[in-house]
């Protein structure tokens, strides 16, 4: 199965969506919600944005291994 890249984000704040693409090279700890300006740290156990908030896990875990 091909590595999905895109992955919409959902603030836990205010519930804004918004569809982004997700790094290859590197873990995203900090996202900024642009609607409400929040900005959004992984939740404990999770190793980025995107596995926490995410409708896509990040690459590495789409992979079947670990991230950073």
């Amino acid at each position: 199965m091909a590595t999905v890249l895109q992955s919409t984000l959902k603030c836990p704040h205010c519930g804004f969506e918004k569809e982004e693409t997700m790094p290859t090279d590197a873990c995203q700890w900090f996202y900024t919600c642009t609607n409400c300006g929040a900005m959004l740290r992984p939740n404990e156990g999770d190793c980025c944005v995107f596995c926490s908030f995410g409708t896509k896990k990040c690459p590495p875990i789409q992979e079947g291994g670990n991230c950073c």
